[in-house]
């Protein structure tokens, strides 16, 4: 470990001081020492020039598997992925094997990170028992052994009288509640977005109302319960909107949004590949529009991948019967590079903040700033990078992209964790 790192005329960008410009960063024993113009003599000197010095990116939805489904993803091979892909944390589901719903399973996650993680490892806890919607979990001893928010994630909360007890109960610990908003009584069967094109595909629908109807209600519960409310993977344009209005009444609402909803529309279905079964399904171009514009305004907060490992055994099965999900950690920059630098939705500093600044916020973890004394979280992006996605060259267990072959430009070069280079050179630096 270089005691002293010196990252060279790179455009720094860091939201929380309002700073966007070409200087130098000086990082001393794993903390931020300086910004400025001046070149101090360091231990490691990194040239930065024409790459963007931004706060280590944080990902605040992403699924480790551990413990429980090994086969797909552990706690080193996706913090691996994280770091490739310019993630310095991230924060993991809690519908593992079996779930993260007590106060030793928090405890379990947070020792296999102290033990093998490359990348720091925040833990979201279950909101119900076994995530069932029926009785509370353990919340306050979870809170007390390190999780950061908790979510029934996958499932949301059917049950009204449940999910308003489970609100006031995480707002007792200060925590953010985080929702996966579908009414399953809608969706029950369905494998992609219902519509014309699911019609013509002969595939069982879900409907986008699915998602409306769970963000309207909770809103609703929302004015009875002071808890910080966080609306999981946003794919709809009515729930965005439904979203925009609760902000502007003063309500304590965040979301987020995955890179393929940005990106990709129900009609990509048409070629059956099942990486493109995820929940909530891909939508419509209207869809689309309407949530590039929740990003632009700042209805949505945070952007995510929503990296959700499965073998390849598992998806090869008829896309109705598939399980949910793709893979996004060594994806989900250049993919928001494509969908919201280029089209000028965003600037960089605005992806930054939505990648980084806010997640840190949202969650109250490490990182999120340059700001001198903070942990040395930090990633070098090369803006300009063009490279062609192959799934084999991934440092995640799994292969479930439906974006193999597209060539993408911006990509993360160095990735810097309380002073210490883990990811550089285009490998992952092991522990030692």
């Amino acid at each position: 470990m270089a005691r002293s790192i010196l990252i060279r005329g790179g455009r720094v960008i860091d939201p929380a001081q309002q700073i966007d410009e070409v200087t130098n960063l000086l990082i001393v024993d794993g903390k931020i020492a300086s910004i400025g113009r001046a070149s101090p003599t360091a231990d490691e000197v990194v040239n930065a020039a024409g790459c963007i010095v931004a706060p280590g990116l944080i990902d605040m939805h992403v699924h480790l598997r551990e413990p429980g489904e090994e086969a797909k993803e552990t706690i080193e091979t996706g913090t691996a992925a994280a770091v490739a892909g310019g993630f310095t944390a991230v924060a993991c589901m809690p519908n593992t094997q079996p779930p993260l719903d007590t106060d030793s399973q928090i405890e379990f996650v947070l020792r296999q990170a102290a033990r093998t993680a490359v990348a720091r490892v925040y833990p979201v806890g279950a909101l119900t028992k076994g995530r069932a919607g029926r009785e509370l979990a353990e919340i306050g001893l979870m809170a007390r052994a390190g999780a950061v928010a908790f979510s029934d994630d996958g499932d949301g909360i059917a049950d009204a009288g449940v999910c308003l007890r489970a609100m006031r109960y995480v707002s007792m610990f200060d925590r953010l509640f985080i929702q996966h908003c579908e009414d399953k009584t809608l969706t029950a069967g369905g494998c992609m977005n219902a519509g014309k094109t699911a019609t013509r595909l002969g595939l069982p629908g879900m409907p986008a109302v699915a998602e409306q109807i769970m963000v309207q209600r909770d809103i609703l519960l929302l004015t009875q319960a002071d808890v910080r409310y966080h609306v999981a993977h946003v794919s709809t344009g009515a729930a965005a909107a439904l979203i925009r209005q609760g902000k502007q009444k003063g309500l304590p609402l965040s979301a987020e949004v995955c890179p393929h909803h940005l990106l990709l529309t129900e009609e990509a279905c048409e070629t059956y590949d099942q990486n493109l079964k995820v929940n909530p399904p891909l939508r419509t171009r209207a869809d689309i529009d309407a949530l590039l514009d929740a990003v632009r305004d700042g209805t949505i907060d945070c952007l995510v991948s929503d990296h959700a490992p499965h073998g390849k055994q598992d998806k090869e099965h008829e896309f109705a019967e598939a399980p949910f999900g793709m893979i996004g950690l060594e994806t989900a920059l250049a993919l928001f590079i494509k969908a919201l630098i280029e089209p000028g939705i965003l600037d960089w500093s605005g992806l930054i903040r939505a990648m980084s600044t806010r997640p840190a916020e949202l969650l109250r973890v490490t990182g999120g700033t340059l700001k001198v004394g903070a942990p040395a979280d930090v990633t070098i992006i090369d803006p300009q990078k063009t490279w062609t996605v192959n799934p084999d060259e991934f440092y995640s267990k799994s292969r479930n992209t439906p974006f193999a072959g597209w060539t993408l430009c911006g990509r993360a070069t160095t990735t810097i964790v309380d002073g210490v280079f883990r990811y550089r050179d285009g490998r992952v630096l092991p522990r030692t």
